[in-house]
């Protein structure tokens, strides 16, 4: 992740932990990190553990990432597909082919996003 995004790393959000009240308390710590960066959305498959009341009284929603993603392919379709590209072009022992990357997205519940990666097949 440090590699990918450099400045991903949220410090100084220890503090907040105790005070957060979730579902799972293990994942209380994602919260504080949200508040402290300001960030405006959690993107988690993990839905169910971060409600929406709970999250609202600190201006932040939570996303499904197939959701997360298909915003961003509305605004910059480049962008996602060429993150795409290089998902894919990591993925070398062994190679991913384009259905089969296409698949393993479709299997993780990345429906909307299989589906919109899948009219650039030629160039993924």
């Amino acid at each position: 992740m440090d590699l990918a995004i450099p400045d991903a790393l949220v410090t100084g959000h220890e503090h907040l932990i105790a005070g957060l009240n979730l579902p799972d308390p293990d994942d209380r710590h994602v919260l504080a990190a949200a508040i402290r960066c300001n960030a405006s959305v959690i993107v988690t498959f993990n839905e169910k553990d971060f409600p929406a009341d709970v999250l609202a009284a600190f201006g932040i929603d939570c996303q499904h990432p197939d959701v997360f993603t298909e915003y961003l392919f509305d605004l910059d379709q480049a962008a996602v597909v060429a993150a795409a590209q290089r998902q894919r072009r990591q993925l070398k022992n062994p190679p991913i082919d384009v259905d089969r990357y296409l698949d393993i997205l479709l299997r993780q519940g990345l429906v909307q996003t299989s589906k919109s990666l899948a009219t650039y097949r030629l160039v993924l």
